[in-house]
This record gives C-alpha cells, structure tokens and sequence, in this order.
C-alpha cells in the first residue's frame, strides 16, 4: 500500500539533497524544527498543507511541483499510466514562452522519477 505522507517526504527529501542543503538550513527557511522536518520527510508525519507550502517556499520549489512528483510517483507506483495534461497543439504554441529556469526545475524532476 502506497503511504501519500511517506511519498512526500521522499520528493522533499530528495529535492533538498540534490540542492545539497542540510535539514538544518531548510528547516531554518521554512521555520519549523529540524526534527519536525526530519519525521516529515521520513513520512512519520503529516504535515499540513500550510507546512508543505513554506517547505516549498524554503527549497526554492513551487508547491504544485512538488505534489506533480508526488503524483507521478503514486501512479507509478500504482501501475496507472498518467497522460499529459497540455495538449500538444497548445505545448507547441507556447513553448517559446516557458522561462528557462521552470523548464530545467521540470527536467530535474523528470529525471528524479527516471531513475
């Protein structure tokens, strides 16, 4: 069974390691304790959704990114295949659009559910 609160914790904790931060300096951002943070990203807490967001807000990461992985991650695990949510008539009109660095935060993340 799939545990939505460890899955969170896992694509904190591996966002804040490959931005080679420590616990302390996130949970220093973020304003929360060290430990709280901890049990959150091992999935031994809850975190509320007001949490998760200055989570975010201290690893520099747009909260609805962070819970897109954490979707990907459940339907993977779940064997369900998740289509593309942007048509490709629209991606393709737009993508001169997209700022450089949303586009390299979502190759990041591409690349973390590839491995």
């Amino acid at each position: 069974m799939v545990v939505l609160r460890h899955e969170i914790g896992d694509v904190l904790r591996d966002v804040r390691q490959r931005q080679g931060r420590t616990l302390r300096e996130v949970s220093h951002s973020a304003r929360v304790s060290l430990g709280y943070l901890s049990e959150v990203e091992r999935g031994q807490k809850e975190a509320s959704s007001e949490l998760l967001s200055s989570i975010c807000s201290a690893l520099d990461v747009p909260l609805s990114t962070m819970l897109r992985e954490v979707s990907d991650r459940l339907a993977e695990a779940e064997g369900v295949s998740v289509p593309d949510t942007v048509p490709q008539e629209f991606s393709r009109e737009f993508e001169n659009n997209i700022p450089d660095d949303l586009t390299e935060n979502f190759s990041r993340g591409l690349a973390a559910t590839n491995r």
